[in-house]
């Protein structure tokens, strides 16, 4: 069985809470990313989002300069750990219709990010998981 170790991307650009919100739209911009862990270090506390940006701050009229990623970021995370069988990532991304989740190890440390196309490109085992998840991510 493959594991998350073998598909996820490890060279994952972080922020800090007190980033701005023009900080984080910037940022994913120039990696071309719609989500960004937000960490103390290497603890993961939360994510911020495209989404995030827009529907919290934007829509809000917050001001992208001044406002911390802190009031936009989303704190209730779905996390999997880096020795995980891609079968469970699956399973708790159409559960939780996400497209990306974080990946820590034994010490709850971000490691990496594995996201459904990750999954799609990289693990050709089995594209009915694939479809799977995706119609399951898709539905309202």
């Amino acid at each position: 069985m493959t594991k998350v170790s073998e598909l996820m991307t490890r060279d994952v650009k972080t922020l800090r809470p007190q980033d701005t919100i023009a900080t984080a739209a910037k940022l994913m911009a120039d990696h071309d990313v719609g989500a960004i862990p937000v960490c103390d270090g290497d603890t993961l506390l939360a994510m911020v989002t495209d989404r995030d940006i827009v529907v919290r701050g934007v829509a809000l009229g917050l001001d992208g300069q001044t406002t911390p990623l802190s009031t936009v970021m989303s704190k209730d995370l779905s996390t999997v750990d880096e020795h995980a069988d891609v079968s469970e990532v699956f399973q708790e991304m159409s559960a939780r219709q996400i497209r990306r989740m974080p990946v820590i190890n034994g010490q709850k440390k971000l490691v990496g990010i594995v996201s459904l196309g990750d999954l799609a490109v990289k693990d050709r085992a089995d594209d009915s998981a694939v479809a799977d998840s995706l119609r399951d991510i898709s539905q309202p």
